[in-house]
């Protein structure tokens, strides 16, 4: 079968190779992959994977052996596949805890969206009680953004969406932003929680901005910068303010469940930016690395 392989060549990060079909254990599934999803810190960091291997965490498609255990989703259901090693492959062997069963009404192109990026933002919002409360997202015209600030609002706390350009802004306030910055500068609000995709100088800046009580959550460094902070910046009176990282690695299937539920019931949205053929999955990450993309891509599988 055909799959997307980790490639540390000057033509990476990733190419198409044919691989062996895969063999599920007694309680993994063998879907069918319809559609996949990309994620920004799985191709710009591929170094950490090694070369050859099946890449990818996030798809959807449909189960067509159940697993022989009896567990997880039965054969014929629609999955979505959620931070699942070697996702990005015509067929995939995938445990019931990597897997959320798509209602109707949600496309599947859509479920091959949430994935790292759902998860993350569920996961890190449901840290503490948001209602009334400020919240800040940085990066939120990615991927992690755009549920961060409709999960944010559903919970229903003032949220403010920080992008990096005004071009990067449309469509944050339809889905839930109260304001939207391309400068904390431009704002005197302190937030009681940060969810922060770009690190850098601006992990400096939100501090700056934090509440007594307030946390930042560093969810990734798409700057590429380093961080840095003035003398005596992480001094200070009132209740403690922290930075918490995120690296939350087990099983997705809950996480799915919920938003998937969320999806259909018309209350979330899937940020797809992209949408093409996998044949076209060069183009699509120089678009993802270039920043033209608002939101998620998602390849259908040909």
């Amino acid at each position: 079968m055909r799959a997307l392989v980790v490639d540390h060549g000057e033509a990476g990060p990733v190419r198409f190779a044919d691989v062996d079909e895969p063999v599920p254990s007694s309680d993994e599934a063998l879907v069918e992959i319809r559609h996949i999803g990309l994620n920004f810190g799985e191709l710009n960091y591929v170094h950490q994977w090694p070369a050859g291997a099946v890449h990818g965490h996030d798809a959807a498609g449909v189960v067509v052996r159940a697993a022989s255990d009896g567990s997880g989703p039965p054969e014929g259901a629609r999955v979505a596949v959620g931070m699942a090693p070697r996702a990005w492959a015509e067929r995939v062997a995938v445990s019931h805890a990597s897997l959320g069963t798509v209602p109707e009404g949600v496309d599947l192109a859509d479920a091959a969206a949430l994935g790292i990026a759902g998860v993350t933002a569920l996961r890190v919002l449901r840290k503490r009680s948001l209602l009334a409360r400020n919240v800040l997202v940085t990066g939120a015209s990615g991927g992690v953004g755009h549920f961060a600030v409709q999960l944010a609002a559903l919970a229903g706390a003032r949220v403010t969406a920080l992008v990096g350009s005004p071009d990067r802004a449309a469509g944050l306030r339809e889905l839930g932003a109260d304001e939207v910055l391309t400068d904390l500068a431009e704002t005197e609000d302190r937030f009681d929680l940060v969810l922060d995709t770009v690190g850098g100088p601006l992990v400096g800046q939100a501090w700056s901005s934090l509440a007594e009580g307030g946390t930042i959550h560093l969810v990734g460094y798409s700057s590429g910068q380093e961080t840095t902070f003035p003398s005596g910046a992480l001094f200070g009176f009132g209740e403690p303010r922290s930075i918490a990282t995120y690296g939350d690695m087990t099983p997705t299937s809950g996480e799915l469940t919920d938003l998937l539920g969320l999806m259909a019931a018309g209350r979330l949205s899937a940020p797809v930016g992209l949408r093409g053929d996998w044949q076209d999955v060069d183009d699509a990450v120089r678009a993802l690395f270039a920043r033209k993309v608002h939101g998620k891509v998602v390849l259908d599988v040909a």
